[in-house]
């Protein structure tokens, strides 16, 4: 059974998936957001140009560096980051316009994001690591996917090493031996975190009402 955490006016909540690359982070957050009316994809700024097919304020919001820069230095992020040459950042007033509606909004972030979103926005922060049931099992899986050199695979265990030397700074952290089981924890976790008292904005009218039914 489904329990319904939408009946009372609550503030949505930030959450944030980290893994290792290969973990399975990405099908589990797309198992999220289906299904679930109230889960909003967190859509980051980027100075990369749109590849084939991305749709812009869907994909990403495709913007210039020069206002990158400006909306990094006016405090417009949540988070921010170079990667690969490219910087990419998270709107703090699309985030926070969807947590006053009581939506919930999903993060697929590294650890270094989380550390960003945790000092700014720490209250409506949820973090959540992912580990592979065992480092050969990501090995395995690494190289089924890619098909790559061995020096590329040991480059991305090494970085694997480096992501998950941070699992405790994390709320919750799940093994994902089995997708489904996995997806249930998630959700499991998301439900507990929506029924905190402090988010249930609602309560204190509903509360304030039954008492005066007397």
């Amino acid at each position: 059974m489904i329990v319904d955490a939408t009946k009372v006016e609550r503030r949505g909540l930030m959450y944030v998936l980290s893994s290792p690359s290969g973990a399975g982070k990405t099908t589990l957050a797309d198992r999220l957001l289906k299904g679930d009316s109230k889960i909003r994809l967190s859509v980051s700024a980027t100075t990369r140009p749109p590849r084939p097919g991305e749709v812009e304020g869907e994909d990403y919001y495709f913007v210039s560096e020069e206002e990158f820069f400006r909306m990094r230095d006016n405090g417009e992020f949540l988070e921010w980051a170079n990667v690969f040459g490219n910087y990419y950042g998270t709107p703090r007033a699309k985030v926070f316009d969807q947590l006053k509606m009581g939506n919930d909004v999903l993060f697929d972030i590294d650890w270094q994001g989380a550390q960003q979103l945790d000092a700014v926005a720490g209250g409506d922060v949820v973090k959540v690591f992912i580990l592979p049931p065992s480092r050969a099992e990501l090995e395995k899986r690494l190289r089924a996917r890619n098909q790559d050199p061995e020096e590329v695979v040991r480059k991305r265990m090494a970085k694997a090493d480096a992501e998950i030397s941070h699992w405790a700074e994390y709320d919750y952290v799940v093994i994902n031996y089995e997708i489904d089981e996995s997806e249930l924890m998630l959700r499991s976790i998301l439900l507990a975190e929506r029924l905190r008292r402090r988010r249930q904005t609602g309560l204190a009218t509903i509360v304030t009402h039954m008492l005066n039914e007397k």
